[in-house]
């Protein structure tokens, strides 16, 4: 007797997956006290770059050799001297895991250790702050473009009349500058956070 799951399978031999596997990218709440700058920090590379906070967790604490320096580094005194505040955040059940496990191992404190990670973004954040301070040029480039469009389609209209086909695209082609220099603009604001970290 056929199977009815036989329909949609595929006789080809891949690599399974695990029920284990699937509930450690389960989503859990944990609470850490950072310092408003590591808070910062990793807001700030989750708008900038369009990432999710989880997913910055999940690529910084499944690093288990970064996470095994750091955890052999920290020296708990001068943690404990800096104010801290109390933040939660969802991440995956295998990254808590790996925090968790390495904080075990090297009887190190867990908001240390992802204090600390959370710095590895800094390098990140330094160059995507040249970047931004780059895009406000282009934009300031790309406005004044904008205008002289303007000024092409009103001499356009002023010289050929408003019926002209010429005109319609020149309107068109100004139309979609509007629009560029608008997005652009938008995506430039989302990302002015950057500016005052």
């Amino acid at each position: 007797m056929k199977s009815k799951n036989q329909d949609w399978t595929i006789e080809i031999s891949l690599p399974g997956t695990s029920a284990a596997d699937l509930r450690g990218r389960q989503s859990v709440r944990a609470t850490f006290k950072l310092t408003a700058k590591a808070i910062d920090a990793l807001s700030v590379v989750s708008t900038h770059l369009g990432i999710k906070q989880k997913s910055l967790f999940d690529h910084l604490m499944q690093d288990s050799s970064s996470l095994d320096m750091i955890a052999r580094e920290i020296q708990s005194d001068t943690f404990k001297i800096v104010e801290r505040v109390q933040k939660t955040y969802v991440l995956s059940r295998k990254t808590l895991s790996c925090l968790d496990s390495t904080a075990k191992k090297f009887d190190a404190p867990r908001d240390a250790l992802v204090e600390y990670s959370i710095q590895r973004l800094l390098p990140i954040i330094i160059r995507e702050r040249e970047t931004h301070r780059k895009r406000k040029e282009i934009l300031h480039d790309l406005t004044e473009y904008l205008n002289h469009g303007y000024k092409v389609l009103q001499k356009s209209q002023d010289l050929i009349g408003g019926d002209d086909p010429i005109l319609e695209k020149i309107r068109f082609a100004v139309s979609t500058s509007e629009n560029m220099v608008s997005d652009i603009k938008k995506f430039i604001q989302r990302c002015e956070i950057i500016e005052n970290f």
